[in-house]
């Protein structure tokens, strides 16, 4: 079985509203957020969500280098298969967030990790999408969700299984 980590920030862990951006780093052992909507696509290519991080993006952004080293460091100890930074929809703090925190992972740790967001964050996707795997997702309150969640845990088999970068079109920017 596939182990899976995600991290949200404060509105998608269902912790805070825009206007908690100072949430701590913190985590849950059980699936929170859009990885309860993930469940039937999960079982799809036999995964699990393992555990989801958060951290409100005031407090990344207020310390990006600590949270950053926090995160990795429990993605080190917990090592999952896999990590999924989002969806950040079309919250621009959101998504630079997850883009760094994706090349952080990927960069310094042995688990592969990739960022799902809209494409209203065209600045971030333009910058990231030559280094990390982002996948499409729409923005907050535009349907297709579940068809994003559904891409988010095949990238996710695809990125595990090591399949080559053709296969990853359909999915991402």
């Amino acid at each position: 079985m596939l182990k899976i980590i995600t991290i949200y920030d404060q509105i998608q862990s269902g912790m805070g509203t825009k206007d908690d951006k100072m949430l701590p780093l913190g985590g849950k052992n059980v699936p929170i957020g859009p990885s309860v909507m993930m469940e039937p696509f999960l079982k799809q290519i036999d995964a699990k969500v393992v555990a989801c991080l958060y951290c409100g993006t005031g407090t990344y952004f207020n310390d990006k280098e600590t949270v950053g080293k926090k995160l990795c460091d429990k993605i080190q100890k917990l090592h999952p298969d896999i990590v999924l930074c989002g969806p950040a929809f079309n919250y621009k703090d959101y998504a630079q967030m997850c883009a760094e925190v994706t090349e952080s992972i990927n960069n310094s740790t042995d688990v592969p990790a990739f960022a799902s967001m809209s494409a209203e964050n065209a600045e971030v996707i333009s910058k990231y999408k030559d280094s990390i795997h982002i996948v499409k997702c729409p923005k907050k309150g535009d349907g297709g969700l579940n068809n994003a969640l559904e891409n988010m845990c095949k990238v996710a088999k695809l990125i595990v299984t090591n399949q080559n970068e053709e296969a990853f079109k359909a999915y991402c920017f």
